[in-house]
């Protein structure tokens, strides 16, 4: 008992001791100015690591990080007035002595000893959250990113540089090529003060002789790897020059107007390569993908080795006036095989259905090898040269997009108006015993039966269309000819789903119409294009009937907003814009409802990579 007491004893007067010593060095800390490093670690610091979500910063950052870090110190160095260099100097003295007098301090949860921050910025909890005692404690690098340029560490104000820098971390490229880049500019921003130094000639004409050797070498390379392999030393002998040029004054207005220029320069490069891009998007959505190209061939060539011949039993339904003819216009076999086969899979009596495809020359025994291959319930397909039909040696012409913009500033908008084209014109002498057909486009998908719009009452009109009246007739004919003959609530059709009379077409001879309209803009020389449109417009003038909107929905090549319910109720979708959905720019969230009725299991797909 006596040597329990006397214990205790010790204990209280160790205690004591400590809580004095404790007293004394509180003070002197205050006046030694220590108190800074704990600032911002007051009432706002957590009692426990639990109770936060600390920042973990790997000390082992990727090298290409630290390159980047290096390279933009660097380069503020290099920038950097001449009085300014003694301070940057300091502070980096500075931190490297901080840095060498960390200590170990002991965790009191797992037992482990960790490296303290440096004494002039605030701790930062540097465990994770419910961290075990066997578990590998991170520490955070202050040195690397840890604290912003303000002092305070990445967790405690949000929206630092250092923090952004962590969660954005991408990996440098060509991180040579950005220094010779970097040295290059700095050598031009000094280079017209020490080429005014009479007594510099020698030092001016090495300074412009390296600045030419760099300019060469860039002009040859645009990565590390085009990179010669003496690059190093020319950059050693960069940096030197530099370091050189930075003894003598710096006239602020040269490096003002270096700086103008580098920012003219971007502004250029900017430009062009915006004009650039949009010139290969037009260029992607109207060249033929590599993949379609060789199903065409293909297709084509396996024609020929095995000839494919109507079938005479079937002649009799392609003119049969009491089933549903639909009539498709196309230059493109997977999209007019996706059209045909969604219109079948919805369609409940598919016995009912006939396919008529006009297309050209080039693409006819392409179609014709195709659909003999693949068939689609009870449906059949007649495949139509357009070009040997016409004595007149026409050239088939797919529906005509417009891209009609309409709006001022922030609430401009832009769609693609869909029109008939020249080809759709001879459909009455193409098809003189129908007498009623409907009109699909290849850039289609049928999602529900279409068989409704045979019984369809158009109360004498020619044309059954979805009009589009986000586009108003009479501000579309005053582009043509001044004058406004539509009534300024009329609305702009679309093609895409389209009911046509071929019996009230013949008795208002339509056909003649448009010709003579044709005949009337092409004296103005316009585009073939606004011809054809124009002289829609006048030829259907008060004869289109209205579809309800629901038939058909357009925009789902253009307009990434389209709201998913209305596109699901649709009965047909019409991908009308230059992201078609057989190409990679097509919008990934409406693709689906078309790549849904591929053949996936034709050989040819396969072998042409088709949609893989």
């Amino acid at each position: 008992m006596a040597y329990a007491g006397k214990k205790r004893w010790r204990g209280l007067v160790v205690g004591v001791l400590g809580l004095v010593l404790l007293s004394m060095l509180v003070p002197l800390l205050f006046l030694l100015g220590i108190h800074n490093g704990f600032q911002g670690y007051g009432s706002e610091q957590p009692n426990s690591p639990t109770h936060t979500t600390p920042i973990i910063i790997n000390t082992n950052s990727n090298q290409a990080e630290e390159d980047h870090v290096k390279r933009v110190e660097n380069l503020v160095k290099q920038l950097a007035p001449p009085i300014f260099q003694e301070i940057l100097k300091n502070i980096s003295h500075k931190a490297e002595n901080k840095t060498k007098n960390q200590v170990t301090v002991q965790n009191n949860e797992g037992g482990k000893g960790f490296p303290a921050p440096p004494q002039d910025v605030p701790q930062s909890p540097s465990l994770k959250n419910n961290s075990k005692v066997d578990e590998k404690v991170e520490m955070i690098d202050y040195a690397k990113g840890g604290i912003d340029e303000s002092g305070k560490s990445c967790e405690l104000k949000f929206g630092s540089y250092c923090r952004w820098r962590q969660e954005h971390k991408e990996e440098m490229k060509d991180s040579m090529v950005k220094r010779l880049k970097d040295s290059l500019f700095v050598a031009r921003a000094y280079f017209p003060t020490i080429a005014k130094l009479p007594s510099q000639r020698k030092f001016s004409g090495e300074m412009k002789q390296n600045i030419q050797e760099l300019e060469k070498v860039l002009s040859e390379s645009t990565t590390d790897a085009d990179l010669p392999s003496q690059i190093g030393k020319k950059l050693e002998r960069m940096h030197a020059v530099i370091a050189k040029a930075k003894t003598f004054p710096v006239e602020c207005h040269n490096v003002d107007k270096k700086l103008r220029q580098i920012f003219d320069m971007t502004a250029d490069e900017a430009n062009f390569h915006m004009k650039q891009s949009v010139f290969l998007y037009q260029l992607a959505v109207q060249t033929m993908p590599k993949s379609l190209h060789c199903l065409s061939m293909r297709l084509t060539v396996e024609f020929f080795r095995n000839p494919v011949y109507d079938k005479e039993s079937l002649a009799s339904k392609f003119n049969d006036p009491a089933l549903q003819h639909y009539v498709i216009l196309s230059t493109n076999v997977l999209a007019l095989s996706v059209v045909i086969n969604s219109t079948v899979m919805q369609a409940k009596e598919s016995g009912k259905l006939v396919f008529h495809v006009l297309t050209d020359q080039q693409n006819y025994f392409a179609m014709k090898l195709w659909f003999f291959r693949n068939t689609y319930k009870e449906a059949i397909v007649q495949v139509l040269n357009l070009e040997e039909l016409d004595s007149r040696k026409l050239y088939l012409s797919l529906p005509v997009e417009f891209r009609v913009s309409f709006g001022i500033g922030a609430e401009a908008r832009t769609e693609y108006l869909s029109i008939f084209s020249h080809s759709h014109y001879l459909l009455p002498e193409i098809f003189p015993n129908l007498e009623k057909v409907v009109v699909l486009d290849e850039d289609v998908v049928v999602q529900q039966d279409l068989s409704t719009l045979w019984s369809l009452n158009m109360e004498g009109k020619v044309n059954a269309a979805v009009q589009f009246c986000s586009v108003k007739l009479s501000n579309l004919m005053k582009r043509f000819t001044g004058e406004n003959s539509f009534d300024k609530t009329s609305c702009a059709w679309m093609s895409g789903l389209n009911v046509i009379d071929l019996v009230k077409w013949r008795e208002l001879d339509l056909t003649e119409t448009y010709r003579r309209f044709v005949n009337e803009v092409s004296t103005q020389e316009e585009l073939n294009e606004a011809v054809a449109l124009y002289a829609s417009l006048l030829t259907f003038k008060d004869l289109i009937y209205p579809l309800d909107g629901v038939w058909a929905l357009s925009g789902l090549g253009n307009d990434y907003n389209i709201d998913m319910s209305a596109v699901i109720k649709a009965a047909v979708l019409h991908y009308n814009g230059k992201m078609k959905p057989w190409l990679d720019l097509g919008i990934p969230k409406y693709k689906v409802f078309w790549k849904k009725f591929l053949n996936r299991d034709d050989q040819f797909l396969t072998d042409c990579n088709v949609n893989s």
